[in-house]
């Protein structure tokens, strides 16, 4: 991956986005294709849409979607000693959340805060085998009782401070990848179609927002976009690591290609031309069955309107929902290919018919 590619990702993926709070991502997002785009908007909710107007106006027009929102925490207390409690932004791992730093974004400016709760040696024996529910933690940031209610308010959006690193000689690691990286893979689409003279299709990349908490953006973006297809862009749970189990939740292997979803809520004709476009472009790709509605943008998407063609394209992405979740770069770098390469085959004659 190119070096500024790189430092786009990292910056995107570590600018503070819970569900909600997007406009720093959002923000990334639109410097980026300010140059690419033929237009930028921001809707309602926040939802980013950059637009890239297509030669043939009889061409299928696509949307290449992805969340830019992060699961988080939000202050719900602040107790007399300046602890703070909290609650779950979308579906945080109680588990995890013990002795992890974190930022809470205040008026004034992030402050630094650690999750605490009794150390081991203070827990009963029985109490060490279960986890430690989320309102018996709390976050200390460091500070006088008094600072602490000058500085923070109830309802401060709170993110885990943890940032982009590489691991091992492919991957990397970071919060966040669920789905800035998806993002990202949507922004690459764009500026290689740009490079490549342009689509006939007229093209949209979308940086929706609190896909967390509803799959609010997606549904808000696909309905007022109405493109002929919608393609949502995320991660899939990998399932190459100790303890998961492939009868149940098949076989999605980091390093080995995206994941096309395939299911009831996945058009069959963009399935077959998201697969010949892999072929033609050389890449590996895997299969993921979405035997019900997916939990992604693609679901509401399929509803909007009169309905919608849809499809979903995913990287697979072990530990989700952690601040260490992992995902290949050669994963993420096919899948711009594989996009690129479906949308310039668009045009007037296409036949979406299954």
């Amino acid at each position: 991956m190119k070096r500024t590619d790189l430092a786009f990702l990292k910056e995107l993926i570590e600018a503070p986005s819970p569900t909600g709070w997007e406009k720093p991502a959002a923000d990334v997002l639109r410097a980026r294709l300010e140059g690419a785009a033929d237009e930028i908007r921001v809707d309602t909710l926040g939802s980013v849409h950059a637009y890239l107007r297509g030669s043939d106006p009889q061409a299928p027009s696509v949307a290449l979607a992805a969340h830019i929102d992060e699961v988080g925490l939000i202050v719900s207390y602040l107790s007399p000693e300046g602890y703070l409690s909290f609650a779950a932004l979308g579906g945080v791992d109680a588990a995890i959340l013990p002795g992890l730093r974190v930022d809470v974004h205040t008026t004034d400016g992030p402050l630094l805060g650690v999750l605490g709760r009794k150390p081991i040696h203070l827990i009963e024996a029985d109490d060490r085998k279960t986890v430690t529910a989320l309102e018996k933690l709390f976050i200390d940031v460091g500070l006088p009782a008094d600072e602490v209610k000058k500085r923070v308010r109830v309802g401060d959006p709170i993110t885990i401070h943890a940032g982009l690193e590489r691991l091992g000689d492919d991957l990397i690691v970071s919060r966040a990848l669920d789905d800035k990286m998806g993002a990202w893979i949507a922004a690459r689409v764009l500026e290689e179609l740009k490079a490549a003279g342009g689509a006939k299709s007229d093209f949209w990349c979308v940086g929706s927002v609190q896909e967390e908490i509803g799959m609010r953006g997606g549904a808000t973006s696909a309905y007022a976009l109405d493109p002929d297809i919608f393609i949502a862009v995320e991660v899939c749970h990998a399932t190459d690591y100790p303890d998961i189990d492939k009868r149940s939740h098949g076989e999605q292997i980091v390093g080995k290609g995206p994941v096309f979803g395939r299911g009831p809520n996945i058009d069959h004709a963009l399935l077959a031309r998201l697969e010949q476009a892999a072929r033609d472009e050389g890449c590996d790709y895997q299969l993921g069955v979405e035997p019900r509605a997916t939990g992604t943008d693609a679901n509401p998407a399929q509803l909007a309107r009169g309905g919608k063609m849809t499809a979903l394209v995913s990287i697979a992405d072990r530990y989700m929902h952690t601040p260490t979740e992992v995902v290949s770069l050669a994963d993420m770098e096919s899948c711009v290919k594989i996009l690129t390469r479906f949308v310039l085959d668009l045009d007037n004659a296409t036949d979406l018919s299954a």
